[in-house]
């Protein structure tokens, strides 16, 4: 993927020309003249507060002039957030069992081990039908085609996107409501959502209903009735 101006989304050659170290010149956007890219210049705190935000144009540095092909090692990038994420959503499973009752200290090995396996075969399968939804949804909604570059550009700006995940670390220090969890998760989608929106250029409409699709099935397959069932 080339830069892009955050501002508008126009491709750009270059971000910034640099005299000497530490002595920058920020380029302006050929098609809405402003500058292309202003977060270069500020501290990751104000970044980080703009993406919290949901602002169009600290998605689009993060994903396009940060998380690029040719500035870092991105299947190394890649391979590192889809183990954070599934790292994070197995925690997230263990979390609700805890709330649930299925998880204490006067559990057996053998059901802790069941408790794992258990984890485990929800994450796998969960991610795997969230992310087979998602393309199809993309594929019929957004009429976005599926190439293999394309796929793990989308792939990793949802990986990302799913930052709000990380939060769920401040429950091992304080104890929250199950509640927080969904919550989050609520957080989670949103933010996929605008970052779908800024990578594919689609309505936002579209966007909502590809990714509430992939979320809900997901759900749907780990914590549903039927899955439920199989537990007991």
């Amino acid at each position: 993927m080339e830069p892009r101006c955050v501002e508008c989304g126009f491709p750009i050659k270059t971000l910034f020309v640099q005299y000497s170290p530490g002595n920058i010149r920020l380029m302006r956007c050929e098609n809405c003249k402003a500058v292309a890219d202003e977060y270069i210049e500020c501290e990751f705190m104000i970044i980080l507060i703009d993406l919290i935000l949901h602002k169009t144009k600290a998605y689009r540095h993060l994903l396009f002039n940060v998380i690029n092909q040719h500035t870092v090692n991105f299947e190394g990038s890649l391979w590192k957030s889809i183990f954070a994420f599934l790292l994070l959503d197995a925690y997230r499973s263990l979390l609700l069992k805890r709330n649930e009752g299925e998880w204490g200290s006067s559990m057996s090995f053998s059901s802790i081990v069941w408790t794992f396996e258990e984890i485990v075969v929800d994450v796998f399968v969960g991610n795997f039908v969230f992310f087979c939804i998602f393309l199809l949804s993309m594929r019929l909604m957004l009429n976005t085609s599926i190439q293999i570059s394309r796929c793990k550009d989308i792939l990793l700006a949802i990986l990302v996107s799913s930052y709000f995940k990380i939060f769920l670390i401040a429950t091992m220090v304080w104890e929250f409501p199950s509640s927080v969890i969904f919550i989050i998760d609520l957080f989670v989608l949103s933010s996929n959502t605008v970052a779908l929106k800024v990578i594919t250029d689609s309505a936002m409409n579209r966007c909502i209903a590809a990714c509430f699709c992939a979320q809900a099935l997901k759900l749907l397959v780990t914590q549903g009735p039927a899955r439920r069932s199989l537990r007991f």
